[in-house]
């Protein structure tokens, strides 16, 4: 008796395993023809303020003010870049010239910027990216997109986690800081047999506190950011009246690599500028997106971009660049000037700015998590937002944990080529975006025109990068590069483009986003081959994902929502009939 009751139950627990199991492999069976219909399909900006939006229960809290958005922008990336990227850059690749390569990196930013700030300002949803390609490109252009994002964050938060150990050391006065702090493993991979505890105990205590509130994070953020500008300050005055100029030129002039370094220095340093776009996704925190996102997201790159240049080029003052250190470089350099007491601060300031950094990437990462489970392309659960602190808490442990275990484990120099390739992708969809909705989907003009300009302008830029790569004749350079301008004056001038009814959008259209097209696809071309390899596969997993869960999950949330629609079409709950577009 007792045998035939366990019989029972195991029979009535395996039952709905199974069919669960035959309704995924009727799923599987069924791909080729939901690929069809999802991968093109696109949301209407309404559609994604407000019903995909719903999918989080809860909103999210609107406390942030422009000022907000400044200093998260400006944190977000001045611990990033200086501390991090400077003197690598400036010792294998653009030498005393590095504030260069930052002025170059800057154009590009600043150009993406502008780019982002329109999108965000005609859809102020969490989604950044993702939601901008998805509403423009399709389901899938915005879910690769999104899925780089992520990519990017939870790598580059990694990789500053650990500098912020290296700098802390040298704040206490130790020497030797890219050991020191750290246990070495025997048996490990060369480049993960470091492990860093500081790092990894700094990642955890950052995400309890964006558990916590936005408001506060940005609070806190706020008195970090104006603390870490008057260091800045110091840094820069100091480097200037107690460096010498002719470090500029020892010892082998101002470009030791030549130009090729110079843009080559511009592709490394370009990891500095990540962080901007996490304002655009505090867009659903934000008390008057349409006036303080332009301010934000514009504002804070022009600010960054001058600090970089004046911090890069006080650092040269202070050390010739061959003897520049690659760990806690400006601590390295005080040192080398005599001021030892100035290193151990310059490492205290450091750690805040990074400190700094990382919660604002922090904060973006998790917004870009919890819209793609909005969108039914990851598990909705990480879509879930705190319904009395206003965050979306499930999203933010995930990543936190995800980032945290990175920290452990891996090195900077390992990440930080693929970091580069994966924004400089995105930022070229965007930019291509941009030029496809004012020109085809606001401006109604034929699809055709748009496409064959933008495939033109990325032959163009990629003809040019391969003939800068192999080191052709200048005459090549100038055909593509010519080429690029008159065929963006060509399609200025033929293709009509209306002016929107809104309080902001980015002048002298199409230029802005076709040089940021030109400039994205020359600054990949720079990477190296490595880059492109890691990413290759990492393309490939995130595709596969799509193809075994994302086009299913997306598929059946529709056919959900259509049903319930049916069924009471004036539901609360759910607005009206999803209106799927395919371009």
């Amino acid at each position: 008796m007792e045998a035939k009751t366990l019989t029972n139950m195991a029979t009535t627990q395996t039952a709905p395993n199974s069919i669960c199991i035959s309704k995924y492999l009727y799923s599987l069976s069924q791909t080729p023809q939901r690929l069809r219909k999802r991968m093109l399909a696109t949301w209407t900006p309404d559609q994604e303020l407000n019903q995909v939006r719903q999918r989080s229960g809860a909103d999210m809290k609107r406390k942030l003010q422009w000022y907000d958005l400044v200093a998260l922008g400006v944190g977000g990336m001045l611990g990033v870049g200086v501390f991090v990227t400077t003197g690598t850059a400036a010792l294998e690749k653009s030498g005393p010239s590095v504030f260069i390569s930052f002025i170059i990196a800057g154009i590009s930013a600043l150009l993406s910027s502008l780019c982002y700030t329109e999108f965000s300002v005609q859809i102020p949803v969490a989604g950044g990216a993702f939601s901008y390609l998805r509403v423009t490109f399709g389901e899938f252009v915005g879910y690769f997109a999104g899925a780089n994002i992520l990519m990017e964050y939870v790598l580059s938060n990694a990789a500053v986690a650990r500098t912020f150990t290296e700098y802390l050391s040298s704040a206490f006065g130790v020497h030797n800081s890219t050991t020191a702090w750290r246990v070495q493993v025997d048996g490990l991979v060369n480049g993960y047999d470091m492990l860093d505890f500081p790092a990894v105990a700094l990642i955890l205590l950052l995400t309890l506190c964006l558990c916590h509130s936005t408001k506060e994070s940005s609070i806190l953020n706020l008195i970090m950011t104006v603390f870490h500008v008057v260091f800045f300050a110091f840094i820069i005055i100091a480097g200037f009246l107690h460096g010498s100029p002719n470090n500029l030129v020892r010892p082998d002039g101002l470009t030791p690599h030549g130009v090729r370094g110079l843009l080559d220095g511009a592709a490394s340093v370009y990891f500095s500028y990540i962080g901007y776009d996490s304002v655009s996704t505090m867009a659903e925190e934000i008390q008057t997106p349409s006036k303080s996102l332009p301010v934000g997201i514009v504002g804070s790159v022009l600010i960054v971009s001058v600090l970089y240049c004046l911090m890069a080029l006080s650092l040269c003052f202070m050390v010739p660049y061959n003897k520049i250190s690659e760990s806690a470089s400006f601590s390295m350099a005080f040192q080398h000037i005599g001021w030892k007491w100035a290193a151990n601060v310059v490492g205290a300031g450091a750690c805040l700015g990074i400190v700094a950094s990382l919660l604002v990437a922090m904060l973006g990462q998790a917004r870009y998590l919890c819209v793609l489970g909005r969108a039914r392309l990851v598990p909705p659960w990480f879509a879930q937002v705190h319904p009395s602190r206003g965050t979306p808490l499930n999203a933010t442990l995930f990543l936190g944990l995800c980032t945290a275990t990175i920290a452990l484990f891996t090195e900077l120099k390992i990440v930080v080529e693929m970091i580069n390739l994966g924004v400089l992708l995105v930022f070229y969809l965007v930019a291509n975006a941009l030029i496809y909705r004012k020109y085809v989907m606001i401006s109604h003009n034929p699809p055709s025109h748009t496409f064959l300009f933008l495939f033109l302008l990325s032959s163009c830029a990629l003809g040019f990068s391969i003939s800068w790569q192999f080191h052709k004749q200048w005459w090549n350079l100038s055909i593509f590069g010519g080429s690029m301008i008159i065929i963006t004056a060509l399609f200025q001038y033929m293709v009509p483009c209306l002016r929107q009814d809104t309080e902001w959008s980015v002048p002298f259209m199409p230029w802005p986003a076709a040089m940021s097209v030109f400039l994205n696809v020359f600054l990949m071309s720079t990477l190296k081959t490595s880059a492109f390899q890691t990413f290759g596969i990492w393309a490939c997993m995130i595709t596969l994902f799509y193809v075994l869960y994302g086009v299913h999950s997306t598929f059946k949330a529709e056919e959900f929502e259509m049903g319930v629609n049916e069924v009471n079409p004036n539901s609360s709950i759910l607005q009206p009939k999803v209106d799927i577009q395919v371009i």
